[in-house]
């Protein structure tokens, strides 16, 4: 697992997903923070990281990066169980919000370089 707090490059994350999955790799970004934990089996070892250093737990969101797809609409994928929080608003495993969604995809974009 890796927290990204400056930038990563889009060649580190194929090369990642190489390793785990094959196209994608998971991770959790934390808007307050702004800073994303990557290269992690589960987005909940990701997420149980991130709450150890001291993040909140709503400032926290699981996606998929598709390094193949950097720059198009598949890039940022929306799905993690630790998104599902019907008690604060969230009911699916995406992240229903287009606001959170939008404030996600450009935190990525920021961290992420070419």
């Amino acid at each position: 697992m890796k927290l990204v707090d400056k930038e990563i490059s889009l060649d580190e994350l194929k090369e990642m997903s190489e390793k785990m999955f094959g196209d994608y790799v998971k991770a959790v970004v934390d808007l307050k923070k702004n800073v994303m934990a990557v290269d992690a089996h589960m987005h909940a070892d990701q997420e149980l990281s991130l709450l150890e250093n001291g993040s909140d737990q709503g400032d926290l969101w699981g996606i998929n990066l598709h390094p193949l797809s950097f720059g198009t609409s598949e890039w940022v994928e929306f799905d993690s169980m630790i998104n599902l929080r019907p008690s604060w608003g969230n009911k699916s495993r995406g992240v229903d919000n287009p606001k959170t969604q939008q404030e996600i995809i450009y935190l990525v974009n920021k961290l992420v370089k070419q």
